[in-house]
């Protein structure tokens, strides 16, 4: 509570926050981050490292928002969410609502679990004008396949691809951007390589479930 308080104190300004994979959860998504990062480990020959997923908290003059991507619920309007995108595959989207993941501009909303963060929150800009630039920004987010790797970029798309994507658009020195020590952040690297690229080369697959 201590640290939500904190962010709604800030003047202007991003902040960035590492949460553990699969943090406030049953241990399913932690279980199976797990195991992926050590076949990763395994397949590039080096040691495993601990799986993280970032999220925005946004103060600007219009007011406080969190910027997430999140599995799709319903009642977006409820969280703002701007956005829906597959999992997996599209034609599987479409048929089952659960293999949809939604992106967040939620005013005056939480991030679930953020007491449990790591490191943070990174405090990146205390500029209103890039706030705002950041909030206009979130409904232009690439919504690629989550899991899937469809711009060669050498890892798959995911939550931490579309939070990397908004901060290199915002203009934000993403450079210096780094996971706590020991840490990875799976799919930052394809949210840049899509940032660079121009908006008609990025494939994008906005799902309407039935």
């Amino acid at each position: 509570m201590l640290m939500a308080a904190r962010v709604m104190n800030t003047t202007f300004g991003i902040d960035l926050y590492w949460l553990p994979i699969g943090a406030g959860g049953t241990g399913f998504v932690r279980l199976n981050g797990e195991i992926y990062e050590a076949i990763m480990a395994w397949v590039k020959g080096r040691k495993r490292c601990h799986l993280y997923h970032s999220g925005l908290v946004v103060s600007a003059p219009e007011g406080h928002f969190t910027i997430e991507q999140t599995p799709a619920g319903p009642d977006p309007e409820v969280r703002g969410v701007v956005s829906t995108g597959p999992i997996g595959a599209v034609w599987l989207a479409r048929r089952v609502p659960i293999f949809n993941y939604e992106l967040r501009r939620w005013r005056d909303g939480t991030i679930p679990d953020i007491e449990e963060a790591v490191d943070s929150p990174r405090h990146l800009s205390s500029s209103p004008a890039d706030a705002q630039r950041l909030l206009e920004l979130v409904p232009a987010v690439p919504t690629l396949i989550w899991g899937r790797d469809e711009l060669h970029a050498g890892e798959m798309w995911n939550s931490n691809s579309q939070i990397a994507w908004l901060l290199a658009r915002t203009g934000v020195g993403v450079d210096s951007i780094t996971p706590p020590p020991g840490g990875r952040a799976p799919g930052w690297h394809a949210g840049l390589v899509a940032a660079a690229m121009p908006d008609h080369r990025v494939t994008v697959h906005e799902i309407q479930p039935a």
